[in-house]
């Protein structure tokens, strides 16, 4: 889960629906990508960071959280 991102998206009122029309995909790809079932591409995080969060780094709105070990 890519939860900076999310967060940011929150914060800045961007939507799943604005995110999958910036790279071309559907919505349900775009939720998968943001949900961390499938990675968004290099080219994707350049686009969505450039055009919707320039303020923020790259690194840190693409950081994966990680997973609570048992």
């Amino acid at each position: 889960m890519l939860k900076n991102l999310q967060n940011v998206m929150s914060i800045k009122h961007i939507s799943t629906k604005t995110i999958a029309s910036l790279i071309d995909t559907t919505e349900k790809t775009a939720r998968n990508k943001l949900d961390g079932v499938t990675d968004f591409t290099f080219d994707e995080a350049l686009i969505i960071a450039k055009n919707l969060f320039p303020e923020y780094e790259l690194r840190y709105l693409f950081a994966r959280e990680e997973k609570e070990s048992a």
